[in-house]
């Protein structure tokens, strides 16, 4: 049967608007959500281990052992006497007996401590933007990577002041473990710092349906 030249154009149409609807939204590839969970869990994780690394660097003190028993620390100068044979016995104090090392160490003592306080709160956010859902989330996940990567740059100054100060008797033997837990914890916050704040402007360069996590 030969249909009329306008009921074919008619019918063409329609299957042309059937086959393309109009205004159809186009598909977007999903983000992998189970790597962002991942990143943001072990910047978490590594933080928590960089402000339990620095408050034993903090609390313990001691950090330098230089030649002839003498140990240079955060808050006391000890010599290590021999008592017994094969017992030795810490004889400290403050004072150092050189000028301008005190008020060094002071400054030292502060910064390390400051940053180990600003850690704290700075991870306590990251917990907190993670666990809420509302729209302030995204915010407090990047005052906690700032916060973090404050206290990084606290805990490097702290260690640069007591290497400046005792460098005629430092030596890189003399170091004891609870400095390198210092030195340990300052990459810790600074690498996991700089991680959260990437994934904070990536978060908010993102488009409003293809967001990252909370942010």
């Amino acid at each position: 049967m030969v249909l009329p030249l306008g009921q074919v154009e008619y019918n063409t149409m329609t299957v042309i608007q059937i086959k393309v609807p109009v205004g159809a939204p186009r598909q977007k590839k999903a983000r992998p959500l189970f790597l962002e969970v991942l990143s943001r869990s072990l910047i978490i994780l590594c933080t928590a281990l960089a402000i339990v690394l620095s408050s034993i660097a903090v609390c313990d003190g001691h950090w330098l052992l230089a030649g002839g028993g003498r140990m240079f620390g955060l808050w006391h100068f000890c010599t290590l006497e021999a008592v017994v044979e094969r017992t030795v016995s810490p004889n400290c104090t403050t004072h150092l007996g050189v000028s301008g090392v005190a008020v060094g160490l002071g400054l030292c003592r502060s910064m390390v401590s400051l940053a180990v306080v600003g850690a704290i709160f700075g991870l306590e956010l990251l917990v907190i933007s993670q666990v809420s859902e509302d729209r302030d989330s995204g915010r407090r996940w990047g005052l906690g990577s700032a916060l973090v990567l404050v206290a990084a740059a606290l805990s490097a100054g702290g260690v640069v002041v007591f290497v400046s100060l005792l460098r005629q008797q430092a030596s890189p033997l003399g170091f004891t473990l609870t400095f390198w837990c210092q030195f340990t914890a300052v990459f810790l916050l600074f690498l996991n710092g700089m991680a959260a704040r990437h994934i904070h402007h990536m978060a908010l360069q993102a488009p409003p349906r293809g967001r990252l996590g909370k942010c």
